[in-house]
């Protein structure tokens, strides 16, 4: 029977037997896999949760009972079975689904988690204020993926709810992967468990024979806790977070419906903190999934009989350009090294890995400890390069400032999907970093606007005795142009492109391209625009803008980052004392959707046309542009 069309919200499965469940689960698996080959989307995650998500929505009362996401990645099966199976196939597109947990979407997604290993944090807060307010909200349970583990924040969380004693319940999705195998000591420690089976009834033969020791007055009532206790030790991966405070069950099959619902159970019966082991295969039910799970994580859409990409735009992606530009540079100082946290392919360190292995540093998603890292190995001659997502970035705020600006560390930030990134949505969109990072003392802030153009800021940034922020987008340009000899640009120096009069556009990165398409269309309508590159945030080419100051009756500055502060920002600023105009191109003062880029860009007024006519309007007696 189909079951899914049976399934108008969660409690509809507390009736279901494990059998019915599990023909839910494997429907849902194919709901997934149908959708994702056609639109794109996080597929290997959540094809490895389904039985998870329906065993947890079969024993919970949610939204009573409240389910968080760490990260959302996992929440495909959860969106499915809370009431939007049949607007699934919007997932990610521009007006429909949210790719993530999202709470304006939906009473059963508690929080929206984009980032990484913050869930524990937040159930702690919802049970404690719930008894604070002496209040019965219903279990908290936080699914946490292994990858997540990498996170100290994760830790942190733990290690209070450890000594609060807190009735809290966290499943650890234990897949062996984020985006790549996971890294650093703790997956050590959970990999002696997984591949050793011996090892593990060993485990559970001691234990039932340990629990058959007599409890005969008090110092045999102790010296039997203690042998229990001992051999939980030596034998229990569970070991480490026993010694935080939480009781473990483990290590549960993570497709097995029936043992999963059991073990749910149990941890909700335990009035402590519980951390429920739960062994997942991530890809599950699709072979080049299951084969290939880095290449499903996040996807485009693909052919379902070999899971190879549809053809899609041809080009060089900034990304791939960087990683190009970095092995080149690598090649020829040896002192270079990259780190990344957790996102290897994704911030085009592929090709750096596989000639430079030893040179190579992935420290799981912890971009807080690779900032200080990176400032440790500046420290000792080498020269390190932090590749890291925009939006990511902001996590390492703080160590910015406090542990690279303020020493004056030469660390170079190359800061990967800068500006809106599309389908991911607003807690992907890189749109903040101008904003935050010019506000920092000493940190040089540049963005290019082309391939070549990014090769030589990087080669600046290498040679910089200080700290550098370089910034751009995620999406494909022109073929992949590499400069026969890489310059040193003068710090603070920006181009002009086109000469011209009235008006001065000055575009910094992507705003670069808008920027030209704005003063071909002014141009057709008799205005010729002075075109300028600004190439820095910070610092600026001062020199230059006082000269146009001088010499045009308006300025407009184009950028793909909130205005707040941004770049236009830092232009007004500068001008503040003089009596030109300035005109102020960026994103709003709110967060951005999700949807095509390019549709984005439009709703925004972010588009040569938009900024085009918006100019002209404001010269007297020339026509408008729409």
């Amino acid at each position: 029977m189909d079951q899914l069309s049976r399934i108008c919200g969660p409690s509809d499965l507390h009736s279901l037997a494990i059998p019915e469940l599990q023909a839910l689960a494997d429907e849902i698996r194919e709901v997934i896999l149908s959708c994702v080959s056609e639109v794109g989307g996080h597929l290997a995650a959540s094809l490895g949760a389904v039985e998870l998500t329906v065993a947890l929505h079969s024993v919970l009362d949610s939204p009573r009972d409240k389910i968080i996401w760490d990260v959302g990645h996992q929440a495909y099966a959860h969106k499915i079975i809370t009431g939007r199976a049949e607007c699934f196939n919007t997932i990610r597109q521009y007006g429909g689904l949210s790719g993530f947990p999202c709470r304006r979407e939906s009473e059963h997604d508690v929080v929206g988690t984009g980032h990484a290993s913050t869930s524990v944090s937040y159930g702690l807060g919802l049970v404690e204020a719930a008894r604070l307010s002496g209040r019965s909200d219903g279990h908290v349970v936080c699914v946490l993926g292994d990858g997540a583990l990498t996170g100290g924040v994760a830790f942190e969380a733990m290690n209070q709810a450890g000594q609060l004693r807190t009735p809290l319940v966290v499943v650890l999705n234990d897949n062996q992967m984020s985006i790549k195998p996971n890294v650093g000591g703790f997956q050590l420690y959970l990999n002696r468990f997984r591949l050793d089976p011996g090892l593990t009834r060993l485990r559970e033969d001691m234990e039932r024979t340990i629990a058959r020791i007599p409890a005969i007055g008090a110092r045999a009532y102790s010296l039997g806790r203690d042998v229990k206790e001992s051999m939980k030790a030596f034998l229990g991966p569970g070991l480490i977070f026993e010694e935080l405070g939480f009781a473990y069950i483990g290590v549960v099959n993570g497709h097995d419906i029936g043992a999963l619902r059991e073990a749910m159970r149990q941890a909700m019966d335990t009035r402590r903190p519980v951390l429920v082991h739960v062994r997942t295969v991530k890809g599950k039910g699709y072979e080049p999934a299951e084969e290939r799970p880095s290449e499903f994580h996040g996807t485009g859409p693909f052919d379902r009989s070999n899971g190879e990409r549809k053809a899609g735009p041809r080009g060089t992606t900034y990304t791939e350009a960087f990683g190009h530009a970095l092995v080149r540079e690598a090649r020829i100082d040896s002192r270079i090294v990259a780190v990344t946290a957790a996102m290897t392919e994704g911030t085009g360190l592929g090709g750096f890995e596989r000639e430079f292995p030893s040179r190579l540093y992935d420290v799981g998603i912890a971009e807080q400890h690779a900032v200080v890292f990176a400032a440790g190995l500046a420290l000792a001659g080498m020269k390190p390069v932090v590749a890291i997502y925009s939006t990511f970035m902001q996590r390492a705020f703080d160590m910015l400032v406090q542990d690279i600006a303020l020493q004056r560390i030469p660390v170079v930030f190359a800061l990967d999907r800068a500006g809106l990134v599309g389908d991911d949505g607003p807690t992907h969109h890189g749109v903040f970093d101008l904003s935050y990072l010019r506000l920092i003392p000493g940190l040089v802030v540049m963005a290019p606007s082309s391939h070549a153009q990014l090769q030589h800021m990087l080669h600046t940034a290498l040679q910089h005795d200080g700290p550098v922020a370089l910034r751009y987008p995620r999406g494909l340009a022109a073929l992949f142009d590499e400069p026969k000899k890489l310059e040193t640009i003068a710090l603070g120096t920006a181009e002009v492109l086109r000469e011209g009069r009235e008006v001065a556009l000055i575009g910094i990165g992507t705003g670069v391209g808008i920027a030209l398409g704005a003063a071909d269309l002014m141009g057709a309508a008799g205005v010729q625009a002075t075109v300028v590159d600004a190439r820095f945030v910070k610092p600026l080419d001062t020199a230059l803008l006082d000269e146009l100051a001088a010499t045009h009756a308006r300025i407009v500055t184009i950028e793909e980052n909130v205005l707040c502060g941004g770049f236009g920002s830092a232009v007004a600023e500068h001008l503040a004392d003089t009596d030109v105009r300035v005109r102020r191109f960026g994103l709003p003062d709110r967060f951005v959707a999700h949807g095509d880029r390019e549709r984005l860009l439009v709703d925004l007024g972010l588009t040569p046309e938009a900024i085009a006519a918006a100019v002209l309007e404001r010269q007297p007696g020339l026509a408008h542009i729409s």
